[in-house]
């Protein structure tokens, strides 16, 4: 292993770990070993000095007092929260010695990593974690939760995860922020979109909430929920109407425009309204400011895609720039997400081959709860680290029955005690990012960084990549890909990349500059990664998959239930992480569920009082806040909030845990709720 000197006191480059597209770029200031202020880097090429108010406070949950400091044994009941304190020597032999039981009874399968994007460095979420599982033949895990769907319905257009350099977008003349809070999620491209506007820019917002973001647009749209991709096909029936297309592009970079332009009749601006909730008047406008706006761009966003619809409306969105020929515009075409750019040697990392059992079982972590409770052969071991099943994963009481059976053995590997860990019967306390070695990829911006440790590590605490080792040794795994320190594991997943777009990035390039950019800054239109080599607007392999190979408006499934509920982001927290620090509570205050006024007067809710809302899933009680941010028959909240005395806020209570169109997503956002007063 490659040592480090931690030095005492100075300022430190660093990069955030938080699940979001911005990456920051940071500096650590430190005093007598500890950090003392954390601010933006100045120098960083995208992000230039400014954070958001969740890493500018990480230093308060770094050293929080509720901060795991050394592994624990439970001792009472699951759920409850009582354990002592044992050595990391006693854990690893309790672990291992269980599992190998399993593995001789009942097979490795019974075995389920359950991770996600807590840190999203590249060793910490899919490294040495990944080596250990794969060699002890565990149940694959399909981690599907956040943007799978999406991720695979703009696949199906484009190939893959490219999109729009965001640092061009600053020479955008219309910025169409698409089911995306950017001020609370994506803060950087809003910069990049302020200094559009002072150059002339209008920013449009869709949303089905007129949250931070819209109501920092020129023009929010509000629109239903899941019915985004009919809004692009009516925008679409209007641009091929009115003659707003770029015929000569799409004939030389695109397959099927003459498909679509015939298919996008029906979806003529009346039923669209009727669809949408967008007026047939606010349908032309938009159409008309895309058609006739140049350079225009699409920043696409999460949350369209946690819909059962959502992976063929991103396909749906992600055809808008070809009509226009906005790519080949500095500045215009779209952004879902970059990472293609970005991609390193992913089997060199995670090693699949040390998988013997090519047939080993595939669980999808969006059905976690039910899984726990049907599958057959069952899962006995669930090892959970950089996830919190116990909030994030949908049908909540679901997952907290299946983690409280008694014949589960579970792990959990975190910096806190969370509400996963007091189900666990073995938890082990982690490093934060600042105090490991690790390498990061923006899925926005087109830089990689990478991280050496900025301060000790918290008490007896240890990374994902320690643990494994130490798990891998005691369960006498011999092959040498368990002793590649960090550094050589960095190597391997950069240096060895056969992506043309990072052959200019080492692992010695990186320690020397901090961040490196991808070596092309624009995407090749001549070839891209589809069968055709082109802009699929018609996709042949969709209609393989038996998907309609035309972009196509899919209605969501009913439910015996009055409002659609859209449990979106705030703004102090990401996913659950922070929701259980006091800093950041006390600057989120409360959680809120937002309902039309319209409704609320039916109803008789006062805007201020707690109401709950419920399913046949399982019940939450709010603040409502009333008034015109959303549509009629729409309630949106905002959070993962953390379990506090005496409240009912766990709103994936409520969500279904169906599988969405593509990918294998979530459907977060497609769930229905009755609500009514709470009378005391």
């Amino acid at each position: 292993m490659a040592s480090y000197t931690i030095q005492q006191d100075g300022i430190f480059p660093s990069v955030c770990s938080l699940d979001c597209p911005d990456q920051c770029g940071l500096l650590i200031h430190k005093k007598d070993g500890k950090i003392f202020k954390i601010e933006g880097d100045p120098d960083h090429p995208v992000t230039q000095g400014h954070i958001c108010n969740k890493v500018r406070h990480m230093a308060k949950r770094i050293y929080d007092n509720k901060r795991l400091k050394y592994p624990l044994k439970r001792v009472g009941m699951k759920g409850e929260g009582n354990f002592v304190r044992i050595s990391w020597e006693e854990a690893i032999e309790t672990i291992t010695s269980h599992w190998n039981q399993l593995i001789q009874t009942e097979g490795p399968e019974s075995i389920l990593p359950y991770s996600f994007y807590g840190n999203m460095g590249i060793l910490s979420a899919e490294g040495m974690d990944r080596r250990f599982f794969h060699k002890l033949g565990a149940s694959r895990l399909n981690r599907t939760i956040c943007n799978a769907a999406g991720a695979q319905g703009y696949r199906y257009t484009m190939g893959g995860s490219f999109g729009t350099d965001p640092e061009d977008t600053i020479h955008t003349k219309l910025f169409i922020f698409w089911g995306i809070n950017a001020v609370s999620t994506n803060m950087h491209q809003i910069a990049l979109a302020q200094k559009a506007r002072k150059n002339g820019a209008k920013i449009i917002v869709i949303d089905v909430h007129k949250n931070q973001t819209g109501r920092f647009a020129d023009w929010f749209i509000p629109i239903l929920p899941g019915t985004d991709a009919a809004l692009a096909l009516g925008m679409m029936h209007i641009l091929f109407e009115e003659n707003m297309v770029d015929r000569k592009f799409m004939s030389q970079y695109t397959v099927g425009y003459k498909e679509l332009e015939e298919h996008v009749k029906q979806y003529d601006p009346y039923t669209v309204a009727a669809i949408t909730g967008v007026s047939v008047e606010d349908l032309y406008k938009l159409a008309r400011m895309y058609g006739t706006t140049s350079p225009s761009f699409i920043r696409i966003g999460n949350g369209l895609q946690h819909h059962d619809n959502g992976g063929m409306c991103i396909r749906t969105i992600s055809c808008l720039p070809a009509l226009t020929g906005q790519w080949l515009v500095k500045g215009g075409g779209a952004t879902k997400g970059n990472s293609g750019f970005l991609a390193h040697n992913i089997e060199a990392v995670q090693q699949p081959d040390l998988l013997q059992n090519k047939n080993t079982r595939i669980i999808n972590m969006n059905t976690i709860g039910h899984d726990l409770l049907t599958l057959d052969p069952p899962i006995r071991s669930m090892f959970v680290y950089n996830c919190n099943p116990a909030v994030v994963a949908p049908e909540t009481n679901k997952v907290r029955e299946g983690l409280a059976r008694k014949d589960l053995f579970t792990i959990v590997h975190d910096l806190f005690l969370t509400e996963t860990a007091r189900y666990a019967d073995i938890v082990l306390p982690a490093t934060s990012s600042f105090e490991n070695t690790d390498v990061y990829t923006s899925y926005w911006h087109r830089y990689v960084q990478i991280q050496t440790p900025v301060i000790e590590a918290y008490g007896e605490s240890k990374s994902n990549t320690e643990v494994f080792r130490l798990l891998a040794k005691a369960m006498n795994f011999e092959e040498g890909a368990f002793h590649d320190s960090d550094e050589n594991v960095i190597k391997q997943g950069f240096d060895e990349s056969h992506n043309p777009y990072m052959k200019n990035i080492t692992y010695e390039k990186l320690t020397e500059k901090q961040y490196v950019k991808a070596e092309r800054d624009t995407l090749s239109f001549k070839k891209l990664p589809t069968p055709s080599g082109k802009i699929e607007l018609y996709s042949s392999i969709m209609e393989r998959d038996g998907y309609p190979p035309l972009p196509t408006y899919i209605p969501l499934p009913e439910e015996d239930f009055s409002f659609l509920f859209v449990p979106g982001p705030n703004h102090n927290f990401l996913n659950s992480t922070f929701s259980n620090n006091e800093k950041h509570i006390n600057m989120e205050k409360v959680p809120r569920l937002h309902m039309n006024s319209k409704d609320a007067s039916k109803a008789g809710i006062i805007n201020g009082e707690i109401v709950r809302i419920w399913n046949n899933r399982g019940e939450c009680e709010l603040p409502v806040c009333v008034g015109d941010g959303v549509l009629p028959g729409v309630l949106v909240s905002q959070g993962l909030w953390a379990d506090l005395p005496r409240t009912k806020y766990a709103v994936n209570a409520l969500t279904p845990d169906r599988i969405a169109d593509m990918g294998g997503g979530a459907v977060f956002f497609s769930g229905r709720v009755n609500i009514e007063k709470i009378h005391n």
